[in-house]
């Protein structure tokens, strides 16, 4: 009777965190502020059991970059490797995801040792 009643409790906090969190699959509008540069992104992710794929392109520049990444629990975590000015970068993004509709987090920049911040929000289908 304990087991089943911890196998109870265990299923309807999955449950519940998976009802709160964001829907990961999809078109997101990512802002960041790095070291005071505000830059903005599409990015489109796939997530597949707890391994996130997909691609993000710059809005300023064009540029499309391929990300690869994770969900473990409510962590998000999801780099690409891109170049500032020919010296090649690797940007990594961590998020605790909540019961709201954004995901936000904060960005390393490697090898430079700058940190930032981004926030991401769905992008909405607005040809309804």
């Amino acid at each position: 009777m304990k087991k089943l009643l911890a196998t109870s409790v265990l299923s309807f906090a999955v449950s519940a965190f998976a009802a709160g969190a964001p829907n990961l699959n999809g078109e997101w509008n990512v802002h960041n502020s790095i070291v005071g540069n505000e830059s903005d992104q599409a990015c489109k992710f796939v997530l597949t059991d707890k391994k996130l794929t997909g691609s993000c392109k710059s809005v300023e520049n064009d540029k499309e970059v391929q990300i690869t990444g994770s969900l473990d629990g409510n962590k998000l975590t999801w780099k690409y490797e891109s170049d500032y000015h020919g010296s090649p970068l690797t940007l990594t993004y961590t998020a605790t995801l909540d019961d709201s509709d954004k995901i936000s987090g904060s960005i390393d920049v490697d090898p430079f040792g700058v940190t930032g911040d981004f926030t991401a929000t769905p992008q909405k289908d607005i040809a309804k």
